[in-house]
């Protein structure tokens, strides 16, 4: 029998009402929610009933896709379906992180607000903005970054498909050069120029933060977006130079399936990950684990 991972989603799938069935459904979940409430009143309220410009602030952003992918994580646990290996895209490590055991839900949740504050101040430091590039190989999205001043390749997402942040009065003629050359530049729904050296000063803080909280040996194996691999050495400093390096997705999604994964579950609102992951590999199985619907499909497909 092949393992399963749980894969834990990233900024910008974020939506109002995201967790809410989850929390109606699981008492495991609806738990999850409770004892976050109690570090950071509203955070449940900014799930359920937060409008699209209050989560798109990074600082409500990332404690919030915390809590919906805690909430479905014990959800799955509650069902009796645990996870063989697991990784997060950006802020998902976050989360990823904290279900492996190698820091306790006080202290994934501590770090994940801390890393939302630090890295909206950093983006608000200078306009940035994202874009996804599509149809072109990663070394020619690489070459058209070289071209301009403040472009960065930073999301290694899938095969033909890059993110790259900029600064903002770039993503108009990148954008223009990418169509150029037979491509496409999607912006992205996030405030900020992530996994770049724009984030500089965030990794910088953040390196201070983690040198203050106790982190752990995690309980299976855990992915490192800096390295594409499975945590090895310092998991402090990988963490920290996460947020100014790129995300090396496909690495992760091609070792896990070569370690003997076929069936990936994302937690977390959307099915982003759902998405890159079958343009990886089309042979796997991929579930989004968001809604009540969502649960029944896998508790009744993963756990036969």
């Amino acid at each position: 029998m092949g393992k399963i991972a749980f894969v834990f989603a990233g900024q910008g799938a974020q939506h109002p009402g995201m967790g809410q069935e989850l929390a109606e459904i699981s008492p495991a979940a609806a738990e999850v929610f409770q004892k976050l409430d109690a570090l950071r009143p509203g955070t449940s309220a900014q799930c359920f009933s937060g409008t699209d410009e209050e989560l798109k602030e990074t600082k409500n952003t990332q404690p919030c896709m915390f809590a919906v992918e805690l909430a479905a994580a014990a959800a799955l646990t509650e069902a009796g379906i645990k996870a063989d290996r697991a990784a997060g895209f950006s802020l998902g490590e976050i989360g990823a992180l904290t279900y492996t055991g190698a820091v306790d839900l006080e202290t994934g949740f501590h770090l994940v607000c801390r890393r939302g504050e630090l890295m909206q101040a950093a983006a608000e430091e200078q306009p940035t903005a994202m874009a996804a590039v599509l149809k072109l190989p990663n070394e020619k999205v690489e070459e058209l970054c070289g071209q301009f001043p403040e472009t960065y390749p930073v999301n290694y997402n899938c095969p033909g498909q890059v993110s790259v942040a900029c600064a903002k009065e770039q993503l108009a003629p990148f954008s223009a050069a990418v169509k150029a050359a037979g491509g496409r530049a999607l912006p992205l729904k996030v405030r900020g120029g992530f996994h770049s050296p724009f984030m500089a000063s965030a990794a910088e803080g953040f390196a201070q933060v983690l040198a203050d909280c106790q982190v752990e040996e995690p309980k299976i194996p855990l992915y490192s977006n800096r390295t594409g691999a499975v945590y090895s050495g310092n998991a402090k400093e990988l963490l920290a130079q996460q947020i100014a390096s790129p995300v090396h997705w496909e690495a992760i999604v091609r070792d896990m399936i070569a370690a003997g994964v076929d069936t990936f579950i994302e937690l977390g609102p959307g099915s982003t990950l759902c998405g890159l992951i079958q343009k990886i590999d089309k042979t796997v199985k991929t579930y989004p684990l968001a809604t009540k619907e969502d649960l029944e499909k896998v508790v009744q497909e993963v756990k036969a």
